[in-house]
């Protein structure tokens, strides 16, 4: 499933009355779920000119994150840098290097890595995507910070 549909998606139950939907296609799965009306707890968003948060309510806050992510640069490519490859995000999320808070991150610095190899994680929406290599290298650096915000088409390792 490409991202674009991914985004349809998330429109589509974003103005739905639907308060869960689950698809499974392959080894594709997504799961959304939204509080009944009247619930909804603030959500952040963080805008896409590195300008201070911004709370919106869970409906809108979809939209917005949505809309940023469609107005953006192309991301999720590899670009040729001068100390190798640079692998940008994909989306906007918050950027894990481990699997879980206690556990080792998947690359470090001077790691070898294969094509097809984890190496992080960016949550969307309570979405965990990893984020991939698409060649063999080792890791020369990692630019982006466990735990925080990545924007979509922001740099986050260099792989030569």
């Amino acid at each position: 499933m490409k991202f674009e549909q991914v985004l349809q998606l998330v429109d589509a139950v974003s103005v739905s009355s639907l308060t869960e939907f689950k698809y499974e296609e392959g080894g594709v799965k997504i799961s959304m779920k939204k509080a009944p009306e009247g619930t909804a707890e603030p959500v952040s968003v963080l805008s896409h000119s590195l300008e201070p948060a911004v709370t919106t309510e869970p409906e809108t806050a979809g939209i917005q994150a949505a809309t940023a992510v469609k107005e953006a640069a192309p991301a999720g490519e590899e670009k040729e840098e001068e100390g190798g490859q640079v692998i940008t995000s994909p989306l906007v999320g918050t950027f894990y290097a481990a699997p879980a808070e206690d556990a080792k991150p998947y690359v470090q610095v001077g790691d070898q890595v294969k094509k097809g190899q984890v190496l992080a994680i960016v949550e969307a929406m309570k979405l965990m995507n990893e984020i991939e290599s698409d060649f063999s290298g080792e890791v020369v650096k990692i630019l982006a910070e466990n735990g925080k915000a990545v924007e979509y088409g922001q740099p986050l390792f260099i792989i030569k």
